[in-house]
């Protein structure tokens, strides 16, 4: 059983044709907006998509044992090497995706521009949420690069570790956290939340987006049939609509 956000896309075939099975795609809850639009593009191509998004170490863990996914897209690549290490990609279909920054929310109510990320030192900052450092891929990333900066002994007392990235960022929506360290990406779809600070790119974590086959897929073209989209012109101008960067050079 899987656990998580499910959402199928998917298309019926012409007439008289049955529509092809949708395969089943576990993805980083942060890809939730932008892999949403590109199985509706996918869909008008005769494809079929059922999505199950959560934090990528979830996912990665429910494919270990053994939930039926034909395709994992996660958020970092050290999730993607727990399924690989259990043997459990097809392989040589394991492909560099997407690229993300970090940026930190503050509530709309609230806003506030930094000067850099040691504005977060401010007394004000009494909440800080990200991803649980200890599992969650934001979380991980956002550790880091605060231990980079020479912050993370100073404001690990004022971590709240939430279970993903859209939950860190919901408690600066509901008032629970004064600020998160989420994905820049997350803040494109908040309506209650409004960008601080975006890491930039050169001195922030490589925030890299990987993509595989599940070894235990039976229905392994039309899962390298999505991947291939993936990686084409057209899921590439929704992505960078949703603020993501290709993984390619």
């Amino acid at each position: 059983m899987l656990w998580g956000l499910l959402l199928a896309v998917a298309v019926a075939g012409g007439q008289g044709t049955p529509a092809p099975k949708p395969i089943t795609v576990s993805a980083a809850v942060s890809l939730t907006d932008a892999l949403t639009a590109v199985a509706a593009a996918y869909a008008r191509t005769g494809g079929g998509v059922r999505f199950n998004f959560g934090a990528s170490n979830v996912l990665a863990r429910q494919i270990v044992n053994g939930a039926p996914v034909d395709l994992f897209v996660s958020a970092d690549e050290a999730q993607m090497d727990v399924v690989a290490a259990a043997g459990l990609l097809t392989e040589g279909t394991r492909i560099d995706l997407l690229r993300n920054q970090l940026a930190v929310a503050v509530p709309s109510d609230r806003p506030r521009l930094f000067k850099s990320i040691r504005d977060l030192t401010d007394p004000a900052f009494r909440r800080i949420a990200t991803g649980d450092p200890a599992a969650v891929p934001v979380g991980v990333y956002a550790q880091r690069y605060l231990e980079k900066e020479g912050l993370w002994a100073l404001l690990q007392p004022r971590i709240i570790p939430a279970g993903s990235a859209r939950a860190a960022l919901a408690a600066v929506e509901a008032g629970a956290a004064d600020a998160a360290i989420v994905y820049r990406t997350d803040l494109r779809v908040s309506l209650r939340a409004t960008v601080a600070w975006v890491v930039p790119v050169e001195s922030g974590p490589r925030i890299l987006y990987p993509a595989a086959i599940v070894r235990s897929t039976t229905a392994d073209v039309e899962a390298q049939r999505f991947l291939d989209f993936l990686r084409g012109a057209a899921a590439a101008r929704i992505f960078e609509r949703f603020g993501f960067a290709s993984a390619r050079p």
